[in-house]
């Protein structure tokens, strides 16, 4: 019936590795998940550590680019808005 059988075991294959690949990325997610929360002495992780730890992550960061509920924003403060240290502002 079928000409070509090895089509169908390279399909296989090719699926186990993209299910190990995002298996990968999900327990490196919840590492850097982890790691967040322990900074903070929690021992949960809530949404807003998964969105300090994607957005900490350059690659994560593009892979993922949901909007995580309860995640809060990430804080930035503009460079030109920093002052060097020992420079006092003068109004």
């Amino acid at each position: 019936m079928y000409i070509n059988s090895k089509a169908g075991k390279d399909s296989g294959k090719a699926k186990a590795k993209a299910v190990s690949r995002s298996q990968r990325a999900g327990l490196q997610v919840l590492e850097l998940a982890g790691n967040a929360s322990k900074d903070l002495k929690v021992k949960r992780i809530t949404p807003r550590h998964l969105q300090l730890a994607i957005r900490g992550d350059e690659e994560l960061d593009s892979l993922i680019k949901a909007t995580i509920a309860g995640g809060g924003v990430i804080p930035h403060i503009h460079k030109s808005l920093i002052g060097k240290k020992g420079q006092q502002k003068t109004a």
